[in-house]
Formats: structure tokens, C-alpha cells, sequence
């Protein structure tokens, strides 16, 4: 009888759980990006907070954006630009990858290559020390490959 009721607490309070977090994610902007996208690049002007400190830098609780890919594209390109030292840490159906500015993309986070479909969580931090003060960012999203000078 203890063990049932145990295991309807566990559940009640495992449920909550993934409501609360659905619901943080509720005020997170979502972009559908598929392969005949009429701006590109598409740019996207966000706030995040680097609240948590991690591997990727310091980051948002919560994503700063979710991108939906509803199709296979051969090729996608990331690019993350603030006054910090960008990071950006990207959630989705291939795993979880850390991406850091470095002096070949100019001091910006980048990432391009194959993209399937599915929800990509998006978290842009910076590295430096941990601070509650905010900071503006740029994302451009684009499919066309960058031409090297």
C-alpha cells in the first residue's frame, strides 16, 4: 500500500516537472526553417543571460530559441555574434553540441553542415565570469555556403 502511494507521488510530482519546464519554454521565440527559406540569411535578435555555468560557457536555463528543421537540408550555417565571447549550445535530434567563438570565424560562435529534421534548442552563453547581467546577441541562419576570401 506505502509503495503505490510512493509511486503516485513519484508520478504526480514527475508530471509537474515536465509541465513547469514545457511551460518555460512556452515564452522561447520558434523558427521553421526549411530548404526554400525566403530570407536568408535569416537574423534573429535576442537577449539571453548566462545564469548557469557550464561546459559550454555560461547559459540560459532555459533555450533562447527553438529552431524546427522540418526537412533534410544539405547544408545550414549557424552564426552567433555579441559583445561577449559567444557560445552556443545547440539541443536536438542529433545530441547535444558545444560551440565556441574562435579567431577563424571572426570571434563568433559558428556551426554549418547537414541538418536533419526535428527541434534544435538553442542556448547562446558567452565565457567569462559569471554575471546576472544580460546581453544582447545576433543569430544569422543560412543555407548558403560561405565563400572563403
Amino acid at each position: 500500500m506505502k509503495t503505490l502511494r510512493l509511486f503516485k507521488i513519484a508520478s504526480v510530482a514527475f508530471t509537474m516537472g515536465l509541465l513547469l519546464n514545457q511551460s518555460s519554454f512556452a515564452d522561447t521565440p520558434k523558427t521553421v526553417i526549411g530548404r526554400n527559406q525566403v530570407q536568408d540569411p535569416l537574423v534573429l535578435n535576442g537577449t539571453s543571460r548566462g545564469g548557469v555555468k557550464g561546459n559550454c560557457g555560461n547559459i540560459n536555463t532555459a533555450p533562447n530559441q527553438i529552431i524546427e528543421v522540418t526537412e533534410p537540408l544539405p547544408y545550414l550555417r549557424l552564426t552567433v555574434e555579441s559583445e561577449r565571447q559567444p557560445t552556443l549550445l545547440i539541443s536536438g535530434p542529433g545530441g547535444r553540441f558545444c560551440v565556441f567563438a574562435d579567431s577563424y570565424s571572426g570571434g563568433k560562435a559558428e556551426l554549418s553542415g547537414y541538418w536533419q529534421p526535428g527541434k534544435y534548442l538553442l542556448y547562446v552563453g558567452y565565457i567569462g565570469d559569471l554575471s546576472q547581467d544580460k546581453f544582447n546577441y545576433t543569430l544569422a541562419i543560412s543555407q548558403q555556403k560561405q565563400v572563403l576570401k
